[in-house]
């Protein structure tokens, strides 16, 4: 366990860390893309359920 512990602080140090600015920035980037998907399949959604209300 304890060589385990010791090879994964070592594979660590070979990250490349983004930037403060980069994670607030794909942050950011995730959150709108998320909310666009959202919206896209709500409105779908919508759709569908009012479709299917109308047919029934």
């Amino acid at each position: 366990m304890l060589n385990y512990l010791r090879e994964v602080r070592a594979e660590l140090r070979h990250v490349s860390w983004p930037s403060r600015r980069q994670t607030i920035t794909y942050t950011i980037v995730v959150i709108i893309v998320t909310l666009i998907t959202a919206t896209y399949l709500g409105l779908w959604d919508y759709l569908f359920a009012a479709l299917i209300q109308r047919i029934a």
